[in-house]
């Protein structure tokens, strides 16, 4: 059984940066996708970025393109979200997810089989 599980939120100024990540564990993670959504209370989950575990091919969300950057350390079974330049809006819930590659589609959040808790990031002055 997969299981998949979030670090490295907390509180943060604007345009400061956090590293999230995501350790999993339970799997071969062959043919495996993972992503990044986020999630307010009361609101549907937002597609942040995705990857394909092995070959690393990498999709973001045009509105935080250029400042989320996700990567994955495949020998670590961990994946990464480096954000930059955070914003008051980046504010709530980040979850990890994953899938097999044949049947994730990036943003659809539907499509992933095995969610973390989450990880909460906040950003105030």
């Amino acid at each position: 059984q997969v299981q998949l599980v979030e670090s490295g939120g907390g509180l943060v100024q604007p345009g400061d940066s956090l590293r999230l990540s995501c350790a999993a564990s339970g799997g071969t993670f062959n043919n495996y996708k993972t992503g990044w959504f986020r999630q307010a209370p009361g609101k549907e989950r937002e597609f942040v970025a995705s990857i394909v575990w092995n070959g690393g091919n990498t999709w973001h969300a045009e509105s935080m393109k250029g400042r989320f950057t996700i990567s994955r350390d495949s020998a670590k079974n961990t994946m990464f979200l480096q954000m930059n330049s955070l914003k008051p809006e980046d504010t709530t819930v980040y979850y990890c997810a994953g899938g097999p590659a044949w049947k994730v589609i990036s943003n659809d959040a539907r499509t992933y089989d095995d969610w973390g808790q989450g990880t909460q990031v906040t950003v105030s002055s």
